[in-house]
């Protein structure tokens, strides 16, 4: 095989491992291996090679609720400059394919699409926020999604919470089809139990999506019913 063949096929396998990491978050070694069907040794030279470039650093896996014995695993994120170097390549290519989506299928295929992107990372939050207390589900949804990218974070609002995410993946190509935001909040109103809403987005040029969380109203004690012999006796 020609070298220069085998450079440009270990620039795109680098490339697909790159944008996994992009599109999903942490991972491993192990779990990109798996999920681009590559061998683990192959996965791990081009991070080693990603690493050296400055477009990728690891760091040990956040763990949300008990710890297990033994050291938390590794796992690879984009750093900025990591980000930088393939959101614009990226967003070209997913403006390109949603547009594609729009005119085949029609506003409805869109939504379909972005409800099935976001399908994903449902599952994966919905043990998490099961297994939260009540007043701090909120708290745990925004650190998943800080594990993920979102760099996100929670604040008391009146009668409530705000959830704000201060970075979002997908911020250019969902300026032009809202549907993406539209099924993010859809799952944070299932995951959270309680109908959310949307005050914010970076996509509309906001500086950070600012989702709010209405709070559990108090549960006020029952009065118990005073007979008439009663409130006669308490005015004298």
């Amino acid at each position: 095989m020609p070298q220069g063949t085998a450079g440009a096929r270990d620039e795109s396998t680098r490339d697909r491992v790159a944008r996994s990491i992009l599109t999903n978050g942490p991972s491993s070694a192990a779990v990109l291996a798996e999920r681009l069907e590559l061998t683990p040794a192959a996965v791990r030279r081009h991070l080693d090679h990603l690493l050296d470039e400055g477009l990728v650093e690891s760091r040990e896996e956040r763990v949300y609720g008990p710890r297990g014995r033994g050291r938390p695993a590794k796992v690879f994120v984009l750093t900025d400059h990591g980000r930088h170097a393939f959101h614009t390549a990226y967003d070209d290519l997913a403006t390109t394919a949603m547009r594609f989506i729009a005119e085949a299928g029609g506003d409805d295929a869109v939504t379909e699409f972005a409800r099935h992107r976001v399908a994903e990372v449902e599952e994966r939050y919905r043990d998490l926020l099961a297994q939260a207390p009540e007043g701090k589900k909120a708290e745990v949804l925004a650190q998943a999604l800080t594990a993920d990218g979102y760099a996100a974070s929670t604040a008391e609002a009146g009668h409530g919470a705000q959830l704000c995410q201060h970075h979002c993946p997908v911020a250019h190509v969902a300026e032009q089809f809202p549907q993406l935001c539209e099924a993010e909040t859809e799952v944070f109103s299932r995951l959270l139990g309680k109908h959310v809403q949307r005050l914010a987005t970076i996509a509309h040029g906001d500086g950070v999506c600012t989702t709010h969380i209405p709070g559990t109203p108090a549960v006020k004690e029952p009065v118990a019913p005073v007979s008439d012999g009663e409130s006669a006796r308490t005015a004298r």
